[in-house]
């Protein structure tokens, strides 16, 4: 597809749009910032009615409207703000792709409310497995990823656009539109049932920019080839043991030929399907798979993620702010702000009140929680070096447990040997549970690193649902023997781990390698790179310089 015909769907898009606002919902433009970007930011700004920007720090009160608590302390009564969802409006949501679960929970909710809404979404994602909450890019109609050149984006004349509006509500849809628009979506195993409705929009609002009052077959292909492309699953393969459809009666045929109507369905759709699967990318299948393992946040250091709010945690001073559902008033900051100006104020209209305090008095409480942090130990137990190698983590363990109180910190213990992993302590802060698990510890067999990478991936996995923030501690030679299907091949072995460590690092899991092997190799310095893990070499660390270490390179 040519940088031109790119530009000329995107034109399109943005007329249609325009068009039907409020039918369509709106789209997403998925660039990074650059001369694309702002071509397109341009073409945004000739759009006609009333155009907000936002982002993902916006609250409910900006968007829903609700008590001015700073305008009604100043003027002494209850003051209500109407927010953006007030009017219908054109919303440009800038940095989508960091859009929380609740604030895209709320967007969804306004756009289902059809108030005439329309949300454009810019994504700056560098990925396929990010970008905006599908709950989002579900309820929009078109999905743009321009080229890196810059084109201008131009629309029609805002004359056209009001005619085309005028005639939207009398386009008139065939019977068999519909049905045709379902039967494409499953042909590329769309799952979304709105996107057949959002077709059909689309067609509407191309014809009425056509000033045609029937949606014809080109502008359903059109329609289909905007919406279809970005929701599309699977490339649709040759439909097997279709018939042809019996032909019409002549009686039948005499009647439509007298009529000038054309069914749709009479067609053939192979123009259709081939026109849609000509716009799919390359890579469709990597970017499904990519969709259902995006990464999780990152997991942050130290004694755990820092969560700044106003509920609990380590009282920080109080800033001046807009109070709202998610930043409550410190009132002692504030009268303390507001006292030494009390005998200014009270002037004029103010004489009479015996408190007068300015939006500028306000301060909002802030607080800084830690989660929870769970150090996983995974433990090479293979080989003659078994017994020391489980000899140095059960006293690194001991003495991580030893702190743990002052940190709230977790520790468990995971050992990979033979064919597979074993969790010899589950999560605790039990000192004693630790010890009496710790008391017989197996050892001798393969080296199965990537059983051992993938039971700490799923150990991560539980403890972040639990709101812990998870950290690996690999103690490992990094010589893998045993691959995941348990017959010995070091080749596939290295190859499974390597895979596998490089998974863990798609999900943010920090950690610490420490290659316990007597002459380091670049094997273990593999490993820790794939795990982007820090790699430490201490072939002959006791229990205590092992959790030294550790200590340090976690940030504790």
């Amino acid at each position: 597809m040519t940088d031109g015909a790119d530009t000329a769907r995107t034109q399109r898009a943005l007329a249609a749009l325009a068009v039907d606002p409020g039918g369509l919902k709106g789209l997403t433009f998925r660039a990074r910032m650059g001369p694309a970007r702002q071509a397109f930011e341009t073409a945004l700004r000739k759009l006609p009615g009333p155009q907000h920007r936002i982002h993902p720090a916006i609250t409910d009160d900006q968007l829903f409207g609700g008590l001015n608590i700073a305008a009604s302390l100043a003027e002494g009564r209850p003051v209500r703000a109407p927010g953006l969802a007030y009017l219908p409006a054109t919303l440009t949501f800038t940095m989508a792709e960091r859009t929380p679960p609740g604030l895209a929970a709320r967007l969804a909710q306004l756009l289902d409310a059809d108030h005439g809404h329309a949300l454009i979404l810019l994504d700056e994602a560098a990925s396929a497995d990010e970008g905006a909450p599908q709950a989002l890019l579900d309820r929009l109609a078109f999905h743009i990823e321009p080229p890196e050149a810059a084109t201008p984006v131009r629309l029609p004349a805002a004359a056209e656009l009001d005619a085309a509006r005028e005639r939207l509500a009398a386009v008139q849809v065939p019977n068999d539109a519909l049905p045709l628009l379902v039967t494409l979506a499953a042909r590329f195993v769309i799952h979304s049932l709105r996107a057949p409705s959002l077709a059909l929009r689309a067609a509407r609002a191309l014809a009425a920019l056509d000033a045609e009052m029937t949606i014809t077959r080109g502008h359903l292909q059109e329609a289909t080839e905007l919406v279809y492309p970005s929701r599309a699953t699977m490339m649709p393969s040759k439909a097997e043991g279709q018939t042809p459809p019996d032909a019409p009666e002549p009686d039948q045929a005499d009647n439509a030929a007298e009529s000038g109507e054309q069914s749709l369905t009479d067609l053939p759709d192979d123009i259709l399907v081939s026109a849609i699967a000509a716009l799919l990318p390359s890579d469709i299948l990597d970017r499904l798979a990519a969709k259902f393992t995006r990464p999780a946040n990152a997991a942050g250091s130290g004694a755990g993620d820092r969560r700044r709010g106003n509920r609990r945690g380590r009282p920080l001073p109080s800033r001046p702010g807009r109070p709202s559902a998610e930043a409550r008033i410190d009132p002692i900051a504030t009268l303390r702000a507001a006292a030494p100006w009390q005998i200014l104020r009270r002037t004029g209209r103010n004489a009479d009140r015996e408190l007068v305090i300015l939006p500028s008095d306000i301060r909002i409480k802030r607080f800084e929680d830690r989660s929870d942090r769970l150090l996983i130990f995974t433990v090479d137990a293979s080989g003659s070096a078994a017994v020391a190698r489980l000899a140095e983590a059960k006293g690194a363990v001991e003495l991580m447990l030893a702190q743990a109180y002052a940190r709230r910190d977790q520790v468990a213990l995971l050992a990979f040997r033979g064919t597979g992993t074993e969790t010899l302590l589950p999560p605790t802060r039990s000192l004693v549970q630790a010890k009496r698990r710790l008391a017989s510890l197996p050892g001798g067999g393969g080296t199965p690193l990537a059983s051992g990478l993938m039971a700490a991936g799923d150990l991560a996995q539980l403890a972040r649902g639990r709101g812990l923030t998870p950290m690996l501690v690999l103690l490992t030679d990094g010589r893998a023997n045993i691959p995941l299907t348990g017959d010995p091949d070091r080749v596939t072995a290295n190859d499974d781990a390597t895979r596998i460590a490089a998974s863990l690092r798609a999900q943010r899991l920090s950690g610490v390698l420490v290659d316990t092997s007597n002459r380091p190799t670049d094997t273990a310095r593999t490993i820790a790179a794939a795990l982007g893990a820090r790699y430490l070499a201490l072939p002959r660390a006791d229990a205590h310089g092992i959790s030294t270490a550790v200590t340090t390179a976690l940030g504790a």
